[in-house]
């Protein structure tokens, strides 16, 4: 109830101010006034200073440690110099956020603004824990579609976007340029070449592999799915009771893992984790890999001479479509300061502070401007993330979607280590889905 009062009073101070202020118009979330002036001038921090923030505002921001704790305090810094609004850092990852702001949300204890992955966007929007991004259209024409399309999901009916988009994350190729060099090969254009190259490389270095990839983790398993025809839900990853991964798609990227395992990688699932890949790739003993920009600082570290490029084509020609990550700031629905959080969270992504994230961080920022960004593009091997991510699709966000992991790690697991047939593996493992979501409806 004193939420309640306390929004119906915004909402009425909002609609004296735009009497004598510039016109502008509020959005409803969960029936209630988010008490936000709209902005639809371009976002930078100059720019935000036209919104007014409660009076007597303090906000608690939410994010991740190190280099990315450290960008937020310098943000926090910057911001309260120019709004005199107090600022708390507290260190929540992003991944524990969503299930944190549960409990601390409605007790008042939460971040006003947090920082979330876009996978939980569907489930934070069902449980009301979350404002929608009151600067959407701007957003729309800033950032890049798939980080737009993470941040976004339905509500009442329509897709709302909620988020404001930090960074953008995907895989590709890693390759060992001078096991190349040695074997002189060029980093392979197409899947067929690169299987051909591997043969070579291990007929030539017993011990050794040609390439690698987790066969069981669907997030690494996707590309190819969806590169061959496969889905995961219908009409945009948005209809949980369309399902495409047994479809003709998914059956020949299930064969192209059985012909990697065949010709490249005859072990078990078991043992072919994270750490057996990045030590092989270290030692010299592993010519291609798959994995994303969180492995170069690693390998760098190693003294690896290596290089990133984007995903290699299939044999239909399409390149696979990659699972990308979004993390982003949300406003958390609970905030007793919600317009002092939106102009922390319009301004902490601001082109001039996600590319001082960049250079604190090293993770790209979905900005359409710093695509073009001299700083980034100098950089090659982010510059074939950035270029992976625009084959990229975000990892679908609803909250149907907590069922497809396991199941399809499952499935997969079944196929690699030859303990099922294909179809059959797929069925069932589609059949699990559709009984973990019904059980739960």
């Amino acid at each position: 109830m004193k939420k309640l009062i306390y929004l119906a009073f915004i909402s009425m101070l909002v609609f004296m101010l735009a009497a004598c202020s510039k016109p502008g118009s509020t959005k409803e979330k969960n029936g209630q006034d988010s008490g936000q002036q709209k902005e639809t001038e371009e976002n930078a921090p100059a720019e935000t200073a036209k919104l007014e923030p409660e009076e007597g505002a303090e906000l608690i921001v939410w994010g991740n440690g190190d280099e990315e704790g450290e960008w937020i305090e310098y943000v926090a810094e910057e911001f309260t110099k120019e709004f005199d609004i107090p600022i708390t850092y507290e260190d929540v990852t992003h991944t524990d956020a969503p299930s944190k702001l549960q409990t601390d949300g409605p007790a008042g204890l939460g971040g006003d603004v947090f920082m979330g992955p876009h996978d939980h966007v569907g489930n934070m929007n069902t449980a009301g824990l979350i404002y929608d991004n009151y600067f959407a259209d701007e957003y729309k024409e800033r950032f890049m579609e798939g980080a737009i399309n993470g941040v976004s999901a339905m509500s009442d009916g329509e897709m709302t976007t909620f988020g404001y988009p930090l960074a953008i994350e995907t895989t590709a190729l890693y390759y060992n340029k001078d096991l190349l060099d040695e074997m002189g090969f060029k980093p392979a254009e197409t899947m067929d070449e690169l299987i051909k190259q591997s043969k070579e490389f291990m007929e030539k270095h017993p011990g050794s592999y040609g390439f690698m990839f987790p066969p069981s983790d669907f997030y690494f398993m996707y590309g190819f799915v969806g590169g061959t025809g496969g889905y995961v839900f219908g009409d945009n990853n948005t209809n949980p009771e369309d399902i495409g991964l047994n479809n003709e798609g998914a059956v020949k990227a299930a064969e192209l893992l059985t012909q990697i395992h065949d010709e490249l990688l005859p072990l078990k699932k078991e043992d072919i984790t994270p750490d057996v890949m990045t030590s092989y790739f270290d030692e010299g003993k592993l010519l291609y890999y798959i994995s994303g920009p969180w492995a170069l600082k690693g390998h760098l570290n190693a003294g690896v001479n290596f290089g990133v490029k984007t995903m290699p084509t299939l044999e239909n020609g399409q390149v696979p479509t990659t699972f990308s990550g979004i993390k982003a700031f949300f406003v958390n629905s609970y905030s007793e300061y919600p317009k002092a959080a939106t102009l922390f969270a319009q301004y902490a992504t601001s082109d001039e502070m996600l590319l001082k994230r960049y250079e604190m961080t090293s993770q790209l920022p979905p900005s359409n401007a710093l695509l073009e960004n001299k700083t980034i593009k100098e950089d090659p091997n982010m510059l074939a993330f950035l270029e992976q991510s625009q084959y990229s699709v975000s990892m679908p966000n609803i909250p149907e979607m907590q069922h497809v992991w396991g199941a399809m790690e499952v499935a997969f697991t079944a196929i690699w280590n030859g303990e099922a047939e294909i179809q059959d593996a797929l069925d069932k493992g589609v059949q699990q889905i559709k009984d973990s979501i019904k059980s739960q409806q």
